[in-house]
């Protein structure tokens, strides 16, 4: 669970759990703690949220498997969906 998701009152429990079981397939997939994984995601949103203004409720980050360049398996790969709301103004 993120940050953000402490002040979205619209997640279930099952949802969190769901959410949270997710992380810990990814990352054992990745290869890498459920705690990494969630710093890094929220790291990235911490980045980015310094140059625009992201919709929270629409953010979805994952780490998924997919083809490698040499055709000998999958690695691991990030994916972003995050919903901008507007610029930040330039300082």
């Amino acid at each position: 669970m993120s940050f953000f998701d402490f002040f979205n009152k619209n997640k279930t429990s099952g949802s969190v759990a769901k959410d949270r079981l997710k992380l810990v397939l990814v990352s054992d997939r990745a290869g890498c703690s459920p705690e990494v994984m969630e710093q890094m995601k929220n790291d990235i949103i911490a980045v980015i949220s310094k140059y625009i203004e992201i919709d929270m409720t629409g953010l979805d980050i994952q780490i998924k498997q997919t083809p490698s360049d040499s055709n000998n398996g999958t690695v691991p790969a990030i994916f972003a969906n995050i919903p901008i709301k507007d610029m930040r103004a330039k300082n």
